[in-house]
């Protein structure tokens, strides 16, 4: 039985020191910044990964985990209409042009006839799954892309903020239809790790920005569902749902109870009209400490026992112009540290998200500055210069930040700010 363990879906513990190039890009100047949250009509509970685009453009943001977006709009598309929706709730548009700088908009559940009429076309859920697989030349991007995306990666010692990365990348995106892999191009970053906090363990997410990018199940099915590895789950379907007005099939699929290789669980979203995915929640079952440790964990200290306990995967796709394309994953690992001879355990949160804002079709191959071009091995090292200034991301769309990220770019404000201090006494 093949043994599941792809790159993109590792992390790597180890004990390095990083390198790092910041390459900047020409800020450019945008015309209005509209700071919102999005809700539920009736709970009054925020909508978390809620789709906030503008119509007829390619710019797009998300919600994070507290609801809340930011999205910059250029001078062209001030007269443009800004769609929000979410799965399972009815879209809304508004015109720019009658927005505050500062909003909230309530979305209302979606109302769902809870039959299997449709669905009746497939005899079974893994039949669905494997129609909308053989469906990625048909539905999905297949000219070359040149994406605008903004990646973060956190690191979490229990619940306090060890590490922050941000980053504004080009993803060089190979058609749909092409076998080739895509490529990344660091634009501009910034980084700040408290290396106390992780007292003498470095740990990181293999592949930063190219984790996300793999997780794209349609452009990368190898990484979970291998035509010798999609026999080895069992596939159930679940209550419809609706998105954008567009009725929504949920497929359930975890490992078959006599699998001993740790599979992953969760459930696919496809379009009852199209059959494409369009949203998957996944996760790794990691019930097997030692198999999931190997997995994971490439290298680290001989004293430690490193193993993850919890592993979840999310990706988004957006349709434009009757084509699919990647817009948005989430990776949240959890890691368990246990020391010899120390009575407490460590608990480290890895979590990553990128976000698609912008992109474009090229004709020909688009070509790649070499000098800019990621590794998937590339770690974001320190760079803090760009948390001491507000302006830093220019006319980069990039995901708000949650509430605890905001208090950790505080902090770092605040010793960047103490260490200019000390160097100008000094002087």
């Amino acid at each position: 039985m093949k043994s599941i363990t792809p790159l993109t879906l590792r992390a790597l513990i180890i004990l390095l020191i990083f390198s790092f190039s910041n390459v900047t890009a020409q800020d450019k100047q945008f015309a209005k910044e509209i700071k919102g949250k999005v809700i539920n009509q009736q709970t009054k509970d925020v909508l978390v990964f809620s789709d906030i685009a503008i119509a007829n453009s390619n710019i797009s943001t998300v919600t994070n985990t507290d609801g809340e977006f930011l999205l910059k709009i250029p001078q062209d598309l001030l007269d443009g209409i800004l769609v929000i929706s979410h799965l399972g709730y009815e879209k809304k548009e508004i015109k720019i042009s009658t927005l505050e700088n500062k909003i909230k908009i309530a979305l209302s559940p979606a109302i769902t006839e809870l039959t299997t009429i449709e669905i009746g076309t497939f005899k079974d859920a893994k039949t669905l799954l494997e129609a909308t697989l053989k469906k990625k030349s048909e539905l999905y991007n297949n000219s070359s892309t040149l994406m605008t995306a903004f990646y973060r990666e956190t690191i979490k010692k229990r619940r306090r903020n060890a590490s922050l990365s941000e980053a504004v990348v080009q993803i060089h995106k190979r058609p749909y239809n092409s076998f080739k892999k895509d490529a990344i191009e660091l634009v501009k970053s910034r980084k700040k790790t408290d290396y106390t906090r992780l007292d003498t363990l470095a740990v990181k997410l293999q592949g930063g920005p190219f984790s996300n990018l793999y997780t794209d199940i349609i452009k990368y099915p190898e990484y979970i569902f291998t035509n010798e590895d999609i026999d080895l789950y069992d596939f159930s379907f679940d209550a419809s749902t609706r998105i954008n007005e567009n009725l929504v099939y949920v497929i359930n699929f975890k490992q078959k109870p006599n699998v001993l290789t740790p599979l992953y669980y969760g459930k696919l979203y496809i379009d009852s009209k199209t059959l494409a995915l369009t949203n998957a929640v996944y996760s790794l079952n990691v019930e097997n400490k030692r198999l999931t440790s190997e997995m994971y964990v490439r290298k680290k200290p001989g004293s430690a026992t490193v193993y993850p306990t919890e592993a979840n995967y999310r990706v988004n796709y957006r349709t434009q112009n009757g084509k699919w394309h990647y817009a948005y994953s989430n990776i949240s690992l959890t890691f368990k540290v246990n020391w010899k001879r120390k009575l407490f355990n460590n608990v480290y949160t890895l979590n990553s998200e990128m976000a698609i804002t912008d992109w474009r079709i090229k004709d020909a191959d688009i070509e790649k500055p070499r000098n800019k071009m990621m590794r998937p091995t590339t770690i974001l090292a320190d760079a803090t210069s760009g948390f001491a200034d507000p302006k830093f991301w220019g006319l980069y769309n990039i995901i708000e930040p949650e509430k605890s990220i905001e208090s950790a770019i505080k902090k770092i404000q605040k010793q960047l700010k103490k260490a200019e201090e000390n160097r100008a006494n000094k002087v």
